[in-house]
């Protein structure tokens, strides 16, 4: 067996191995426990491919699967996402029980779920077959759905439906587009095809017209996943209902699964004859959500729907990225989806302190914050503080030189993005001030601090961190680590 082939099949046993021990385990310690060690495994077994692999490694088990360094990429964010929501889950989760927010028989659902999920993610983006990719993606909605109900609250219900009917109706568009790829290669090949590797190889041979409308159709699908306008109301009220954990994942994992479908497609349909219609389609749509998401943070009063609308904003502004299309444009675009993962996934955080603190996170629910969490509150100063894209902090560098970028295809491009930038950056100010101004207001004497332990403390602090030393030092082996990203997307 082969070194790439073995890596899959080490993925899968310790999948195995994970959820059994899940399922026969009654202690809600161990089954923490489990879910760290899933992440944490699969951090380390993909840092193993990545220095032992050949990459790209193409073809892999009947050419189902691919190792490349776009899915090494997305494994390592997505497993370190899911490492930090793990160890911050222990406390968070027994708290939720406390308050009888979620029921103790619901943990061991939770769980599965949580490692079906992350063990699902991985498998998507070591998809070859964008026909596997398909069916993994939507199962990456299922239990996505799984974990937000898990909480007892009839509004969950209602959110999760919503997800579930706009992402799967969604998905059937690009399952349209994918029976468009494949008849086109069958076309062209005798045999149809719907391997990555293999449509890379062939895209300037395939017809533009149609390459073109089977671009649309999975744009759409995958759009959905990504909470991109008009496919994204599921997204804000998804984020607000799920536990912090939970909304977190949501943010920085399964809205990547749906970009990584359109980067992929895009690869493929960048070769033809149609990129510049194609470019200009993704830089409208990324401008329509970032243009909406910002007017609808304005008048929020819920901070996770805040939270979750500025996740369609930066969507968008990957989307913008993506349309550049030049290596610059990609390359940032690609470090843009780390920063932002990271960076929101602290909020959601910090903002699951707050929730457990006051049983809610709307605006007239919260005073007295910096009384009662000062960490909590720091964290969503800094968390915001990066989010908006101040220097020093890691989205600073992308969003400056996709500006750039944007400069040189169009001023009226760039103008558009600073007054979205400028709306975003008002609406996060207005929040806080009013969030924190309610400090100094009179409050009932007999309400208690939260106490947040470590396990809630340390995945802020460690993420806050990375970003601030991101923003600070580029490594060079992250320089050419994204170099080589951009060079097998085939991107000139």
């Amino acid at each position: 067996m082969d070194t790439p082939t073995l890596v899959l099949a080490i993925y899968a046993l310790i999948a195995v191995v994970v959820l059994a021990a899940t399922v026969l385990s009654k202690s809600h310690r161990i089954m923490n426990t489990l879910a760290v060690g899933l992440s944490a495994s699969y951090i380390t077994l993909t840092l193993y491919a990545l220095l032992s692999v050949d990459l790209p490694a193409y073809g892999l088990v009947s050419n189902y699967f691919l190792i490349d360094h776009l899915s090494i990429y997305e494994i390592l964010i997505a497993a370190i996402l899911f490492l930090f929501a793990a160890v911050y889950a222990r406390e968070y989760v027994e708290s939720s029980i406390e308050t009888n927010e979620m029921n103790r028989s619901n943990l061991k659902l939770f769980y599965v779920a949580f490692n079906l999920l992350l063990i699902t993610i991985v498998y998507a983006f070591l998809a070859d077959s964008l026909a596997l990719f398909w069916i993994l993606a939507e199962l990456t909605t299922a239990f996505s759905a799984v974990l937000i109900v898990t909480l007892n609250a009839p509004k969950n219900i209602v959110a999760t439906l919503k997800y579930i009917f706009i992402t799967s109706t969604c998905m059937l568009f690009a399952f349209i587009g994918l029976i468009l790829i494949f008849t086109l290669t069958q076309n062209n090949l005798g045999v149809g095809t719907l391997n990555w590797s293999i449509l890379m190889t062939i895209a300037n041979t395939l017809s533009p017209a149609i390459m073109f409308a089977a671009f649309i159709f999975t744009f759409v699908g995958f759009a959905a996943k990504s909470g991109i306008v008009p496919f994204h109301a599921w997204l804000p009220s998804a984020h607000s209902k799920a536990p912090a954990p939970v909304s977190a994942i949501l943010s920085g994992a399964i809205t990547s699964v749906g970009i990584y479908g359109i980067i992929r497609i895009y690869a493929v349909a960048s070769q033809t004859s149609e990129l510049p219609k194609i470019s200009w389609f993704l830089v409208s749509f990324g401008l329509l959500s970032m243009a909406v998401a910002a007017l609808s943070m304005l008048n929020q009063v819920n901070l996770k729907k805040l939270i979750g609308y500025s996740t369609v904003e930066n969507m968008g502004f990957l989307l913008v990225g993506l349309g550049l299309g030049t290596t610059t444009a990609i390359f940032w675009m690609l470090f843009y989806i780390l920063a932002h993962a990271f960076t929101k996934a602290s909020l959601f955080f910090s903002a699951g302190i707050l929730h457990h603190q006051f049983q809610s996170v709307r605006l007239a629910r919260i005073k007295n914050a910096f009384k009662l969490q000062p960490f909590a509150s720091w964290g969503l100063i800094v968390g915001v503080t990066a989010m908006t894209g101040v220097p020093l902090f890691a989205i600073f560098l992308p969003k400056f030189s996709l500006l750039i970028e944007s400069a040189v295809v169009s001023p009226v491009l760039l103008l558009g993005l600073l007054v979205i930038f400028l709306l975003v950056a008002a609406a996060f100010g207005i929040f806080m001030v009013r969030l924190f101004s309610h400090s100094e207001k009179a409050y009932d004497s007999d309400l208690k601090p939260f106490r947040a332990g470590w396990n809630m403390k340390i995945p802020i602090v460690v993420l806050i961190a990375v970003v601030f030393i991101l923003g600070v030092v580029f490594p060079e082996q992250l320089t050419d680590f994204l170099n080589a990203i951009v060079l097998e997307l085939g991107v000139k």
